[in-house]
C-alpha cells in the first residue's frame, strides 16, 4: 500500500480543487486569484482562463498580457507551458508536455516544454505535443496536431499539421477577452 506524506496530500488536494472546483467558478477574479496565489502560475494583466480548464501541476505555467485560453482546455503543464502576449486558444485544445519514452524498456517518463509565442491563434480542438515552439503569429487550424515547432506567421492544418500558407506579419491587435460568466 502506498504511503503519502502530508505534503503530497496537500499538493494533490490543491490540484484537485483547481481542476474540479475553482475551474468552474464563474468569476475570472476568483479563478485568477487561485491560479496566481495557490497554484503559483504567472498570469499577466488582461489575461483570462475560461471555465473548465484543467492543469497537470502547480507552477510551470505562464500566460502573457491579454492572452486568452477558452473553456475546457487540457493544460498539462508538468513539462512547462508558456504563452506570450495576445495569444488566443480556442475551446477544447490540449497541450501535452509530459509523456513516456516508447523505446524505453522501463517506460520512462519525460517532460518537454511548450512555448507559444505572441499573437498565436490556436483553433478549436487542436493538440500541441511537448517539445515544440509555436512561432510568433502562427495559426493552428481546428483539430490540428502539432508535433514539431512552427515557423513565425505560418498557418498549419492537419494531423500531423503541415504548413499550408503564411499569415501577414503586420499584426497589431489585442486579444483581451473576458466574458461575465466564462
Amino acid at each position: 500500500m502506498a504511503r503519502y506524506s502530508f505534503k503530497n496530500i496537500l499538493g494533490e488536494a490543491r490540484i484537485y480543487i483547481c481542476n474540479y472546483i475553482v475551474g468552474y467558478i464563474p468569476s475570472h477574479t476568483l479563478r485568477l486569484w487561485y491560479y496566481r496565489n495557490i497554484m503559483k502560475f504567472q498570469i499577466a494583466q488582461g489575461a483570462s482562463i475560461h471555465l473548465g480548464c484543467k492543469f497537470g501541476c502547480t507552477k510551470y505555467f505562464s500566460l502573457g498580457k491579454n492572452s486568452t485560453i477558452n473553456q475546457n482546455c487540457h493544460l498539462d503543464n508538468r513539462g512547462g507551458l508558456f504563452f506570450g502576449k495576445n495569444v488566443s486558444v480556442s475551446a477544447r485544445c490540449a497541450f501535452i508536455t509530459a509523456d513516456h519514452i516508447m523505446e524505453s524498456s522501463t517506460f520512462e517518463g519525460r517532460g518537454r516544454e511548450v512555448t507559444v509565442d505572441c499573437f498565436v491563434f490556436i483553433g478549436y480542438g487542436a493538440t500541441i505535443l511537448g517539445g515544440v515552439i509555436l512561432g510568433r503569429g502562427s495559426v493552428i487550424a481546428a483539430g490540428g496536431l502539432i508535433n514539431k515547432s512552427t515557423e513565425a506567421y505560418g498557418i498549419y492544418a492537419g494531423v500531423p499539421a503541415k504548413k499550408i500558407k503564411t499569415r501577414s506579419s503586420a499584426l497589431n491587435y489585442t486579444t483581451n477577452y473576458k466574458r461575465l460568466f466564462h
